[in-house]
């Protein structure tokens, strides 16, 4: 991606991001392709202007809607679980929020399937990849716990709310050997799991480290 419309000054100049991503290596992320992405992804954009003085802080972040934009460690950290065991072709994002983990995905996968229960939410990214000229996304605006069963099976899933029990509904659209990264848990406590389908019935789940998401909701709002 040309990044030379979106370099800024000050908190969003190439030693700021530089800084980001020495944190993020510091916190155990090694997928380098990974964190070349993050770097050059202008995620200043994806927030309010007010807030662009804090893009590139490891923090999550407001975007209205009751919503958040999640922390960079997050985002590397699932990005790069997703991708561990070999590059993904075919990847349902569950909850597009902002957008900026659609971004990071649509520049490592084939095709990413992003849906948002939000409209309001969802237009606003279909606008930035627009603008970051990423052609390898398609939106729909649906209730995020059934996923997108037309266009799998997925060999990829990325869940960015946290239901507090796996959605059976993405398991069965899951491919053999796909992967699906998602938190599940409720107010009291939620981990991050990752599930491998290894056959048609069979599924390997890892428990990995506690995180703190919006819960995964029913519905949509127009």
């Amino acid at each position: 991606m040309n990044e030379v419309h979106f370099q800024g000054i000050g908190m969003t100049s190439k030693r700021t991001r530089d800084r980001l991503i020495n944190r993020l290596r510091e916190q155990g992320i090694q997928n380098e392709k990974v964190l070349n992405v993050i770097r050059d992804t202008p995620r200043h954009i994806f927030i309010d202007e007010a807030l662009s003085h804090r893009a590139y802080e490891d923090t999550a972040l407001p975007i209205g809607f009751n919503q958040t934009i999640s922390q960079p460690y997050i985002v590397a950290r699932m990005t790069e679980l997703l991708l561990e065991d070999g590059p993904r072709q075919n990847v349902l994002e569950v909850g597009t929020g902002s957008g900026y983990q659609t971004a990071i995905l649509a520049q490592l996968v084939g095709q990413v399937f992003s849906v948002e229960r939000i409209r309001g939410l969802q237009e606003k990214a279909r606008k930035r990849m627009q603008q970051l000229r990423l052609r390898n996304v398609m939106f729909r605006h649906t209730d995020g716990g059934m996923g997108w069963p037309d266009k799998g099976p997925f060999d990829g899933i990325m869940v960015t709310a946290a239901p507090e029990n796996v959605p059976q509904e993405l398991l069965d659209q899951l491919a053999v050997g796909g992967v699906l990264v998602i938190p599940v848990g409720d107010g009291q406590g939620q981990v991050l799991m990752k599930i491998r389908r290894v056959a048609e019935d069979q599924y390997e789940r890892k428990v990995l480290e506690p995180v703190r998401f919006v819960p995964l909701l029913a519905g949509v709002i127009r």
